[in-house]
């Protein structure tokens, strides 16, 4: 009884979240990442926030643009991006990328860094109800002129708005 009733949940979840990623859907995103949820070279306390606003150009694929703010180590760095994600209409694994430009203040205006990141992630959205979605995803960001020092790799949670 109990494996029928979980099958029954999880079809339930999965016909449900198809229709989210029609074409024409627009959806908005706030995600958090950081406190020891990534791993980094520099030392120190790591928050990142982010908001994310996107359209679905055809059946499970979106175009987004992001904007975010992150601290790490004792800096800021003011974020600002775009990408596509993919998602597969049967489960709700969706796999992104796109470039994101960063502003890196390290300590004064004689410090400032501009960084550029290639930005990969996996992921899957928990719907709430037909509108509203958790998303845990994992994600790389790859700084493409200090990857050594500046690469990140973490977990990010999101919520996510589809209308």
């Amino acid at each position: 009884m109990k494996k029928i009733f979980i099958a029954l949940l999880i079809a339930t979840f999965s016909l449900g979240a198809s229709a989210q990623f029609e074409k024409g859907t627009k959806y908005f995103n706030a995600s958090l990442s950081g406190f020891g949820l990534s791993y980094s070279k520099v030392p120190g306390f790591c928050m990142n926030l982010e908001t994310a606003a996107g359209y679905f150009i055809a059946d499970g694929w979106m175009l987004n643009g992001l904007i975010g703010w992150e601290h790490t180590g004792g800096a800021n760095q003011f974020n600002l991006g775009a990408g596509a994600r993919y998602y597969m209409q049967e489960n709700g694994i969706f796999f992104g990328g796109g470039m994101k430009y960063g502003l890196n203040s390290a300590g004064g205006e004689s410090e400032v860094m501009h960084n550029a990141y290639l930005t990969p992630e996996v992921g899957y959205c928990f719907y709430l109800n037909n509108h509203v979605s958790i998303e845990p995803s994992v994600y790389v960001d790859m700084c493409l002129n200090h990857f050594k020092d500046y690469t990140k790799v973490g977990l990010k949670i999101s919520f996510g708005y589809y209308f």
